[in-house]
């Protein structure tokens, strides 16, 4: 079961939408992204070899929500990703949050900003979970 509120997951979904709306996350369309959709154990050995992006602020706030999460949270957050994206089903919850939190780092937001489809696996596995953003108001944040 989703511990963290949902509606945290929701101001990611909203922010990451404004970011891919923004081109400042790549977006799996365009076909200059030959590894948009790497496996999550592959995934955190590219963030290196990744350029640094010059600072935007709606970028650096997610960066910073994503940051200022509690650990738990943060492994939840890229669990959810992963059942989203269909790494894992609702049945295997419990192991999508221990193959997050074996892999949990200090790269958590770096991680989740480099997956292109980030607002709509958010928006799968919170669905999954009988869940949404319906009723999010990013007033009460």
């Amino acid at each position: 079961m989703l511990q963290m509120h949902p509606d945290k997951v929701c101001f990611v979904i909203l922010r990451a939408r404004e970011l891919l709306e923004e081109d400042l996350i790549e977006d799996p369309e365009r076909e200059d992204d030959e590894d948009f959709d790497l496996e999550h154990e592959e995934a955190f050995d590219q963030l290196e070899e990744h350029e640094e992006e010059e600072p935007n602020p709606l970028r650096e706030e997610l960066m910073g929500f994503i940051d200022g999460l509690a650990e738990e949270e943060k492994v939840e957050l890229v669990a959810l990703a992963w059942l989203g994206r269909g790494d894992y089903d609702k049945t295997e919850w419990d192991d999508a949050l221990e193959a997050a939190a074996d892999r949990s780092n200090d790269r958590t937001a770096d991680y989740l900003l480099g997956l292109p489809m980030l607002a709509d696996y958010l928006e799968e596995g919170l669905d999954a979970f009988d869940l949404s953003c319906a009723d999010f108001d990013e007033a009460r944040m």
